[in-house]
């Protein structure tokens, strides 16, 4: 939220270049995003950590 919260600052300084202003549009909406999924998000609930795979033997 922060992020979000840095982005709209920027944007509203009337001292930024246009395409750093409009980059920070570009990324403005990513970071909603982001804020969506974490409030989505199931607080405690299972982590996908992925297959552990067996590692290769080494012969010293």
């Amino acid at each position: 939220m922060e992020i979000r919260d840095n982005l709209f600052d920027r944007i509203a300084e009337p001292e930024g270049w246009l395409g750093e202003i409009e980059g920070l549009r570009v990324s403005l909406p990513g970071a909603e995003s982001k804020i969506g999924q974490i409030d989505t998000a199931v607080p405690g609930g299972p982590v996908l950590l992925g297959l552990p795979t067996p590692r290769a033997h080494r012969h010293e």
